[in-house]
């Protein structure tokens, strides 16, 4: 039975509220614990890859690539789906429940690696594992994000403020996952890595268990309205699990192909642009308003595809140098490489509320910068971490290890330009997405990820291993002799893509006007 609401009458306007609707925190709390499954196991992966099942450094890169791209593209279909048949609770349940069998099949995977006869099923269970989180992921990622802007009605100014605050929810599960996996799992002992997979299944179950528990209660409308329910004209809501099972056999087929055979999931991305651009573009009843919102969406979609791949450059090649190139002893204990990943959680925790701050005040004055320049602002931040690091590793010498305060300047101004970029893309995509299509242009957003992601591993792939005896790694043309060459390819095109869109942005505030959701300089 749902709770009984009080009358519109009786409810104050979210305008008109000075705090944050109780449902933020329940998704906040939902997805914090979601985050510590995914980035606790992320923390680990290509270490489990390269110590654990022996794969060569680029070869688990481009296999972590085709992993997490397919975590943001199956967002697509789960979107769909949300939006047609099941809706955000449904999709958000099953996903988290599928999400949780996938950890304890990695969990499995990595008990059994050791003995010969007993390699090749951890390699099946690690396929498996990774198939169904990624299935399930495809129905959780895109409907708890377009639920958040949900609880507010459509004109609230709160919205930037309540998708900063949501995002520092990311980063605490970021956080707590990576320290408990980076501590029980990176050891130095293979055998650990099952560990930090069995934590990450447990905490994505009480996710799950937390969602189940406080959706009824909290998640309405400032009218008190429930969102997220099971749309009244969807049919064949029981038929869609019967085609889980093919969904993943699809998806399995997939990542095999594409890490042991021969490039799928780039044509698949491009093909996934496409199509979802006629399905949404064909549509008749959509205004010109919001035809321009949309396009608006796919334009800085294509521009963080720059900024997510230097910036997951962390749990692959970042990880690698960490691993093998820095000085990570202090006070005479030597860190785990995996723990470093922290620094970006710890930046964000702490530097989302006083964002979230910064916009709300400027806002008030009139002088807050509209989402695109935040996010050209973004990419530049990204730059210039990779620019430090290129400081700290110019004409190095063999054998000795860099400083880890060159890490770590470069993770607090990536974790600057996160803030600068991610939660403001979400918060964009609420505002500008026609409520027919709201998740599956959340989609949209993960689709860029899916392809920075790809993009991520490929280039990690490049890293300039100097044990290697093979000629040296080439991008379009350019040889990549040693890591100052490395880290300067993201320097360039991070910096690159910062100007474009710094120059375009005035521009796309003024289609983001035509939508009616003015942006913050508009609104002054």
């Amino acid at each position: 039975m749902q709770p009984v609401t009080a009358p519109p009458a009786e409810r104050p306007l979210a305008a008109e509220s000075t705090s944050h609707p109780t449902g933020l925190y329940l998704l906040f709390a939902t997805e914090m614990w979601e985050r510590f499954s995914y980035y606790g196991m992320r923390a680990v992966l290509v270490l489990f890859l390269t110590k654990a099942m022996m794969m060569d450094k680029a070869f688990a890169s481009k296999f972590y690539g085709g992993y997490t791209s397919l975590v943001y593209l199956t967002p697509l279909i789960g979107g769909f789906i949300s939006d047609r048949y099941w809706g955000n609770r449904r999709s958000i349940l099953t996903g988290g429940l599928l999400m949780a069998m996938g950890q304890f099949t990695l969990f499995a995977a990595a008990s059994n690696y050791g003995a010969a006869e007993t390699h090749a099923l951890s390699h099946w269970l690690l396929y498996l594992g990774l198939g169904v989180m990624i299935v399930g992921n495809g129905f959780f990622k895109p409907n708890i994000s377009s639920m958040v802007g949900s609880l507010y009605s459509p004109a609230d100014k709160r919205k930037d403020a309540a998708y900063t605050i949501f995002y520092m929810g990311i980063n605490l599960g970021s956080f707590i996952g990576n320290t408990i996996t980076s501590l029980i799992g990176d050891t130095g002992n293979p055998a650990d890595f099952r560990w930090a997979f069995l934590a990450c299944g447990i905490a994505m179950l009480l996710g799950t268990v937390i969602f189940n528990w406080g959706k009824g209660k909290y998640l309405h409308t400032p009218e008190g309205v429930q969102v997220g329910e099971t749309p009244v004209q969807s049919g064949g809501v029981k038929g869609i699990y019967a085609l889980l099972p093919v969904l993943l056999a699809i998806i399995l087929g997939i990542l095999w192909l594409d890490s042991a055979k021969f490039p799928t999931i780039a044509p698949l991305l491009g093909v996934a642009v496409v199509g979802i651009g006629f399905m949404i573009f064909s549509d008749k009843s959509l205004s010109g308003a919001d035809v321009k919102g949309i396009m608006v969406i796919f334009i800085v979609s294509f521009f963080v595809v720059f900024f997510w791949a230097a910036f997951e450059q962390a749990p692959a090649s970042l990880t690698f140098f960490a691993d093998e190139q820095m000085n990570r002893t202090i006070f005479g204990y030597t860190l785990p490489a995996s723990i470093f990943q922290n620094l970006n959680a710890i930046f964000v925790v702490v530097g989302a509320p006083i964002m979230a701050a910064v916009w709300t005040a400027l806002g008030r004055r009139g002088a807050e910068p509209p989402s695109p320049l935040k996010m050209a602002i973004g990419l530049a931040m990204l730059a210039a971490g990779y620019l430090v690091m290129c400081f700290g590793v110019h004409n190095l010498q063999p054998g000795v290890k860099v400083s880890m305060f060159f890490l770590v300047a470069l993770y607090f101004l990536h974790s600057v330009g996160e803030l600068c970029l991610s939660p403001i893309g979400l918060s964009l995509v609420n505002k500008l997405a026609p409520a027919k299509f709201a998740s599956l242009l959340m989609a949209v957003w993960f689709l860029a990820n899916a392809a920075a992601n790809y993009l991520a591993g490929y280039m990690s792939s490049l890293y300039p291993d100097p044990k290697s005896t093979a000629p040296a790694p080439e991008l379009l043309g350019f040889h990549i002799t040693n890591l100052y060459d490395f880290f300067m390819v993201f320097v360039v095109s991070a910096a690159a893509a910062a100007a474009i869109l710094f120059l375009i942005s005035g521009k796309l505030a003024k289609m983001m006007d035509a939508r009616n959701y003015p942006t913050p300089a508009a609104q002054a």
